[in-house]
């Protein structure tokens, strides 16, 4: 059987961690600091608890630059959680902001008792005017748009643009931002920097969507994949979620950036009473906002142990880059540069699958076409042959197929040439 330090583990997630991080985190299970206890006993209400948030907020705040007028949240439920959460969130404060601006015009005081007409001004509204725009350019904003239609209504769902649409009907490309069609202050503007299953990324912050001072747009994105590999435009969004298991820690985590004007005080809580009167659902209250950040993070029990993990994978990161994340983005595209030159110089032995303008530096998926024999069994010896050298996890997700290499973080540079060799040696080999 094969030791740790034979594989290297190229799965999509759960990621691979850190061997010294696992080390610490499983001395911490069994009596963490001298306490006599686990780090998973400890009460999530005691200050040891509040310290390892705090020093984790910190630590990801320092890496990532991310500005004092913004919130860090963790939370429970993943990224398939915050298609819900912003949603949830974001169409209370697109009503409770649409109200306030109807009190102004109408002359009337803000209360709990909202005469008739302020009702009848708000459904208005909500009914002709409330919408979140998705771009789709991939598996998981195709999923975050059906779960806001799920929720809201496909009524108030826009999707901007839609990759299947310039890509004969596949993920593979993001469409021209002069083409996306885009609501006119719509409550949120989602979209997935990284599409994990179609090896799709986003270059960089679309310019169409950069900030207009305090109109907005509230733009939304989902960086499970890829948060911690590069520098991140912070102030260019609202909100930022991560599950932690692909860069950052162990699954049971998901991170939330948050930009504190989306919180009370400035922004109250719009009233349950009042959505429910305009037929807009109350989300629970595990996945409020306002009420994660008012309790540091502690409303409810959180897996305190995986954000030590998380926490320990920072320091490590902070400790091994002293310029923080661009050390991180350079390593990281540098391993992404040899991989995809390995592919690229064997066009008849592989078929890279997105598009050159938008492939992913982090999950980097292929179709394996070297032998006569058809695809089916070239990507069945090429996973073969590469188990047999330890390099495991590169089997594509099953609604695609195909093969995909995830590039992260953890994954080292010797592990990258490791796989780039590997690509060389099986394009060398006979075709039957």
């Amino acid at each position: 059987m094969p030791e740790r330090a034979d594989i290297t583990y190229f799965g999509a997630g759960p990621a691979l961690l850190p061997t010294d991080v696992l080390e610490t985190a499983a001395a911490s299970l069994v009596n963490f600091n001298g306490t006599g206890l686990g780090l998973a006993e400890h009460s999530h209400r005691s200050q040891l608890a509040s310290n390892i948030v705090n020093e984790a907020k910190k630590d990801l705040a320092t890496y990532l630059d991310i500005p004092d007028d913004y919130d860090i949240l963790f939370m429970q439920g993943g990224g398939s959680g915050e298609f819900s959460a912003t949603v949830y969130n974001l169409v209370a404060v697109w009503v409770e902001r649409r109200k306030q601006r109807v009190l102004k015009d109408l002359g009337v005081d803000d209360n709990k008792q909202l005469p008739e007409n302020v009702i009848k001004e708000l459904q208005k509204a909500v009914d002709e005017e409330l919408k979140i725009d998705y771009l789709v350019t991939g598996s998981w904003s195709l999923k975050a748009s059906q779960e806001a239609a799920r929720l809201i209504g496909p009524e108030h769902v826009n999707v901007a643009a839609d990759s299947r649409e310039v890509n004969g009907g596949k993920f593979g490309k993001i469409p021209e931002e002069s083409t996306w069609k885009l609501s006119k202050n719509p409550a949120m503007v989602y979209y997935c920097d990284n599409e994990t299953v179609d090896g799709v990324e986003f270059p960089g912050f679309p310019e169409v969507l950069a900030p207009k001072g305090d109109d907005g747009p509230i733009v939304v994105a989902d960086m499970s994949s890829n948060i911690l590999s590069r520098r991140v435009p912070i102030k260019n969004f609202s909100v930022i979620f991560f599950g932690a298991q692909k860069n950052l820690g162990s699954t049971g985590v998901t991170v939330v950036v948050i930009k504190k004007s989306l919180l009370p005080p400035t922004v109250a809580n719009a009233e349950p009473s009042l959505l429910r009167k305009l037929g807009i659902p109350n989300g629970p209250i595990v996945l409020q906002y306002s009420t994660i950040a008012k309790n540091n993070s502690l409303y409810n029990t959180l897996s305190i142990f995986d954000v030590f993990i998380a926490g320990q994978v920072l320091k490590k990161s902070l400790n091994t880059f002293s310029n923080k994340v661009d050390g991180q983005q350079a390593l990281s595209e540098k391993k992404a540069t040899l991989i995809y030159a390995a592919l690229d110089a064997h066009p008849g032995s592989y078929k890279v699958v997105p598009d050159k303008s938008v492939r992913s530096r982090m999950n980097i998926c292929f179709r394996v076409t070297h032998l006569e024999s058809g695809i089916d069994y070239s990507e069945k010896t090429f996973l073969e042959g590469s188990v047999a050298v330890g390099l495991t996890g590169l089997k594509g997700h099953r609604s695609v197929g195909g093969i995909r290499a995830s590039n992260y973080n953890s994954i080292s540079w010797e592990g990258a040439e490791k796989l780039a060799k590997y690509i060389e040696e099986f394009a060398a080999k006979p075709r039957k």
